[in-house]
């Protein structure tokens, strides 16, 4: 089995999603006792927020690169960003590593065709749904996605931030989401995507009447699927 490191604690709560989840596929793909091998660097999020805020993704860029050199050195064979807009400075991470980077977005892509999916909503961080790398790469792989009006964009983002990245789940909250994802498929959307980490703490795909890919689910198998090649 080989060993995959984590960039984690972006955040904390969906970082657990993602040791649970890898540790769960290896052990439904091997049986027994098996769990995966894994190396989690969990950076403080503070920080990150900040420069997010304030648009200065280089040092976002270094920080996430230094970690990757820190999890490589401890023996990882691939890496994972446990987080859809850190994306955003993917070519940094690859840049400073010989070991692969499994990209979300790759996942992403690989799940919703499975699906049968064409024209997916995005649903994410303000970054994710508005700067091009994640809407890019996915059209790359044929699938064009959509995304809410300002008015939802502004709404979700300040549900992720101020409530799911803190491990506070609302009703309220939920409903508006669920409002937003009808509004996208009355514009034509045919599935879903959980373009942030922590929206699978909110919404379950089974609940909704349309496919929906959950990004950290979909990047924890592909994760796990490397492990076990």
């Amino acid at each position: 089995m080989k060993t995959v490191g984590l960039i984690g604690g972006m955040s904390a709560e969906s970082t657990a999603v993602y040791y649970q989840a890898i540790n769960r596929r290896v052990r439904e793909r091997l049986g027994g006792l098996h769990s995966a091998k894994l190396i989690l660097w969990s950076v403080d999020f503070a920080p990150i927020a900040a420069a997010q805020a304030r648009d200065d993704w280089a040092a976002t860029g270094r920080e996430l690169a230094q970690a990757a050199r820190r999890l490589e050195v401890a023996g990882a064979e691939a890496l994972l960003i446990c987080a859809n807009t850190m994306h955003l400075n993917a070519a940094e991470v690859q840049a400073a590593v010989s070991v692969p980077l499994i990209h979300i977005a790759d996942a992403t892509a690989e799940a919703l065709k499975a699906r049968g999916a064409a024209r997916p909503l995005l649903l994410a961080t303000r970054f994710t749904m508005e700067k091009p790398f994640y809407r890019e790469r996915l059209a790359a792989s044929g699938l064009p996605v959509r995304i809410p009006d300002a008015a939802d964009r502004a709404r979700l983002h300040a549900i992720i931030y101020d409530e799911l990245v803190k491990g506070v789940i609302r009703g309220e909250s939920k409903a508006l989401v669920m409002q937003m994802i009808e509004r996208g498929v009355a514009a034509g959307a045919d599935a879903v995507i959980f373009g942030c980490t922590e929206i699978g703490l909110l919404l379950d795909p089974a609940e909704l009447p349309l496919p929906a890919v959950d990004s950290a689910i979909a990047h924890c198998e592909a994760a796990a699927d490397f492990a076990l090649s």
